[in-house]
């Protein structure tokens, strides 16, 4: 196995450090995490900050960021840990994180950002190369597998009518404050000039203006395309007049003919046919 490890970590890219993981202790074959530290630009705004973050790849599915927290443990405390689809720039997560809405699960293989409180955390990961594979599945904390998995999947996906109404009554509250806000400060501001002298003007009445449905803004441009086709200069140049010549003769040869169809029709119909 110490051949088989070292060819492996021989064969990982440049930069990156070869983890061996195994999910039991019967599994036999170990399976590895390419890791190095996270690299970002200076003053990019980004909740994977430089030198506390060690970027894993070749996750597997049934690796989920509890596991990754509990397998970095022992290198010092871990901050977070957030599993993508792909590498990618992550942009800061919003305060509000909906337990219902949004949803989002990350299906085979993926990649993971570890977020340590100290850079010391990152050097220790990576030095885990040099022990023995480590354990995903262990007797403290099992990974659900098979059929329990899929009961536990299926648990959570019931919703809590009560937790889901509050959610949802906080979230208006805060939607209501927002737009209170926002009408208040334009109304402070209604009349006032700004910095370059121009006022703005809302449209405020008796009768405010409804938001368009699809069958008004179809009429709207209907009535756009019309006023378009008004203003559009008709046999202005040569070739408009040679193209709506030729289509009038077009119609004229048949409308010729269909009356021929007709009449040859109406000399069938009077012959006369005693049986």
């Amino acid at each position: 196995m110490a051949a088989a490890k070292e060819r492996v970590v021989g064969a990982a890219p440049a930069g990156y450090t070869a983890l061996a993981v195994k999910f039991g202790e019967r599994q036999r074959s170990p399976h590895y995490l390419l890791v190095k530290e996270h690299q970002v630009r200076e003053g990019a705004g980004t909740t994977h900050p430089s030198r506390r973050t060690l970027f894993v790849l070749n996750v597997p599915p049934y690796c989920s960021p509890d596991s990754l927290s509990r397998l970095f443990s022992r290198c010092g405390n871990v901050q977070s840990v957030d599993v993508c689809e792909k590498p990618g720039p992550v942009e800061k997560k919003e305060k509000l994180k909906s337990k219902f809405f949004n949803r989002k699960t990350v299906t085979g293989f993926h990649v993971a950002y570890v977020v340590f409180r100290k850079p010391s955390g990152v050097q220790a990961a990576k030095a885990l190369s040099q022990e023995g594979p480590l354990l995903i599945s262990t007797e403290t904390h099992p990974v659900k597998t098979g059929i329990s998995k899929w009961i536990a999947s299926y648990a959570a996906s019931v919703v809590d009518q009560e937790e889901l109404k509050a959610e949802v009554d906080a979230y208006m509250q805060d939607y209501d404050k927002k737009i209170a806000e926002e009408e208040a400060k334009a109304a402070k501001e209604e009349g006032v000039p700004d910095e370059e002298g121009w006022v703005k003007v809302t449209r405020k009445g008796r009768k405010p203006g409804l938001p368009r449905t699809e069958a008004a803004n179809l009429r709207v441009l209907e009535k756009e395309k019309q006023k378009r086709a008004r203003k559009e200069l008709l046999n202005f140049y040569a070739w408009q007049h040679r193209e709506t010549k030729r289509e009038h003769i077009a119609q004229l040869r048949k409308k010729f003919e269909e009356d021929k169809q007709r009449i040859a029709l109406m000399r069938a119909q009077r012959k006369f046919r005693p049986y």
